[in-house]
């Protein structure tokens, strides 16, 4: 194959253990080979049977891709078997012939992005077949006919299975698609992506299996999938809440929103839609602590579970006004604001959900002592993607922010990323001109009202943009609104129709749509324990202590680092003593992260590198990790989302499904 390539190896995340590495006592794990920390972890398969003792065929079938802790490896009845556990931590629960498991040495799962923006996903039996497509001058020429053969219903060459239909959402339905091995590529193209190896089972496929027959035999290459019966959006709703900066200077946009939602309510009335659409609003400034005067931080005016009509959502709004303070620095908590919303608000009982930003400044940065969530952009955004939410932002360029215009739209460029579409919904709106300002509310009120309006009376071309009139500079504004509409539609489908993975076990697949290949396909899952997560805050705390003192002494930094890797049982003594030195060779985050699959600013700083950045390119890598620091421990408090990846293991072993871009 053509291209650049990096091999990915396999890894798994660790359980720091006060043990000596190279032995192995009889209440832990083993260690996987030619590592010191790493635990050895198989996955089983459709019909595996997990058995008292070795060499016996009198197990109990186990549901499929259970994880399981090798605690011994031996011979019986001319085959290998592994003694197992549920967890790490000592108990063992039987055998497991070693022919019906596969090896998880890297703990990472695959999360599908919404396809509302790009073809469903193909899982191909040979790797070969997936590498000439990426190698191919013109992919299209190779993946039209797969995709013909698919839509009507036959057996596409190579071709194992597809994506469903609809957008199989993690966060309301966990489901395991495990990588198995992976490599990063490059295609002819120009795009680098992965080719991962992975596994799939559906529940169908698993109870054939069980039944006798072998993994892959429900009919999933087809990928067929019943269009909706127009009933199937009749209870599509959504919920609309405005987050508006209310600090000096907002009140004709304040003034300027609250007339538009006005209008679109009596629409909305006229058509009998209340049930439908929801409007909500929060309100944010700045920190009270350094001004009391500003009265709130963010501040819930009306929650659309809560509103009953125009009337009642007026009458709660009535009271919001711009401060009478300033806030003294320009940039306000505009993060605080969008928090306040995604947390707040019970999102579940809409199937769109968006939050419209409005705001003639930036935000304040996590890193920022005034910041009242600790979090950056990157860090709100996909704190917005865990309810659905899409979040737009209409960036007031006033004349009095021209200073600070380029760096804040940066900020809500990142923030207003919907994932998986790859579309920004960030819209400036020149000068903070109020008429412009008041046409784009006007019209994504009523691009969002119509679109539910469609579902409602079962119109089959969700998601096509509206023909109303337009003006030529809200055009890719509209057509955003329709793309996400659709996207909402898939998800609210997909839950309705309980989407699952497709029904194949071993595949081939690339991380990016095959022909449009800027777009991602999947999102990629690292899955910690409680005792990982919590290592690797500590480890982050450290290196973040490190790099604070770097700012006066680089020397002194790596210095800190190496006692940092003597404490996590590493000896610096023998360690290269020359400035090229990598964190990654100081064993400091040493095994979590040294072969995953993307590249880390962490592991491949040295000192000369270090020593080349200006104050500023320092402050930023300081800002990064401290930002990420904080959101772990919203990870650690999200009680919902932690699961268990064996029946019976033990609670301390539940993992949570760790976005990539978030490890350090």
């Amino acid at each position: 194959m053509s291209g650049f390539r990096r091999t990915l190896g396999s890894v798994a995340l660790l359980t720091l253990c006060a043990i000596d590495p190279w032995a192995h006592a009889a209440d832990k794990p083993l260690i996987q080979e030619g590592k010191k920390t790493l635990f050895q972890r198989v996955l089983t398969t459709p019909g595996c049977q997990l058995s008292a003792a070795a060499g016996t065929s009198d197990g109990i079938v186990q549901p499929t891709f259970s994880r399981f802790y090798v605690y011994e490896r031996a011979q019986a009845a001319n085959a290998q078997w592994l003694k197992v556990g549920a967890d790490s931590f000592g108990k063992t629960v039987g055998w497991l012939p070693s022919t019906c498991t596969v090896e998880w040495k890297m703990q990472l799962t695959l999360a599908f992005t919404n396809p509302a923006n790009r073809d469903r996903l193909l899982f191909f039996k040979e790797r070969p077949t997936l590498e000439g497509i990426l190698d191919a001058p013109d992919p299209v020429s190779k993946v039209a006919p797969l995709r013909a053969k698919l839509k009507q219903g036959v057996q596409a060459p190579g071709v194992l299975a597809q994506e469903p239909e609809y957008f199989v959402d993690m966060q309301k339905q966990f489901y395991l698609l495990p990588v198995l091995s992976g490599e990063e590529v490059m295609t002819e193209a120009g795009f680098r992506t992965r080719i991962l190896n992975v596994a799939s089972v559906s529940k169908t496929d698993e109870q054939s299996a069980a039944a006798g027959a072998g993994p892959g035999t429900a009919t999933g290459a087809t990928g067929t999938t019943n269009s909706p019966a127009p009933s199937q959006l009749k209870e599509f709703s959504a919920a609309v809440v405005f987050v508006i900066d209310s600090t000096i200077s907002m009140d004709p946009y304040i003034d300027r929103t609250r007339e538009a939602i006005s209008k679109v309510y009596k629409q909305i009335e006229k058509e009998n839609l209340g049930k439908q659409v929801k409007f909500g609003l929060v309100a944010f400034r700045s920190s009270t602590k350094a001004v009391p005067g500003l009265e709130y931080v963010s501040k819930m005016y009306a929650d659309p579970n809560k509103v009953q009509d125009s009337a009642d959502f007026l009458a709660k709004v009535a009271d919001l006004k711009q401060a009478k303070v300033s806030s003294g620095a320009f940039d306000e908590d505009a993060y605080a604001g969008v928090m306040h919303s995604i947390d707040k608000v019970d999102w579940s009982q809409f199937g769109a959900r968006y939050v419209v930003l409005i705001t003639d400044a930036g935000a304040l940065e996590g890193t920022d002592k005034l910041s009242n969530t600790g979090l950056s952009a990157d860090q709100v955004r996909l704190e917005a993607a865990n309810p659905g939410v899409a979040v737009y932002t209409l960036h007031l360029k006033t004349p009095a922010g021209i200073k600070d215009h380029a760096r804040a739209e940066a900020q809500y460029r990142n923030l207003s990323t919907y994932p998986g579409t790859n579309t920004s919904l960030y819209y400036p709106v020149n000068a903070g001109d109020v008429q412009e300002f008041g046409r784009k509310v006007d019209s994504l009120a009523t691009a969002i009202t119509s679109q539910v309006k469609a579902a409602y009376m079962g119109d089959e071309a969700i998601g096509s943009a509206a023909n109303a009139k337009q003006d030529p500079d809200d055009k890719k504004m509209l057509e955003d609104a329709a793309l996400i509409g659709y996207a909402m539609q898939l998800a609210y489908l997909g839950e309705k129709n309980q989407s699952q993975a497709p029904p194949v076990f071993k595949a081939w697949i690339t991380d990016r749509d095959l022909i449009k290949q800027n777009i991602p396909a999947t999102d990629v899952r690292v899955l910690l324990t409680k005792s990982q997560l919590s290592d690797l805050s500590d480890v982050m705390k450290q290196i973040l202590d490190a790099a604070n003192e770097g700012l006066i002494s680089p020397t002194d930094m790596f210095e800190k680092l190496r006692s940092v890797a003597a404490t996590m049982g590493t000896d610096p003594n023998q360690l290269k003593q020359n400035n090229n030195t990598k964190v990654a060779d100081l064993g400091v985050l040493g095994e979590y992260l040294e072969d995953l699959p993307y590249h880390s600013e962490v592991l491949n700083l040295d000192e000369d590198t270090w020593k080349s950045w200006d104050g500023l390119a320092q402050e930023k890598f300081i800002r990064t990790l401290s930002t990420k620091l904080r959101h772990y421990q919203r990870y650690n408090a999200d009680v919902d989302r932690w699961v268990a990846l064996a029946k019976d293991s033990d609670a301390r072993d539940n993992v949570y499904p760790v976005p990539l871009e978030m490890m350090p």
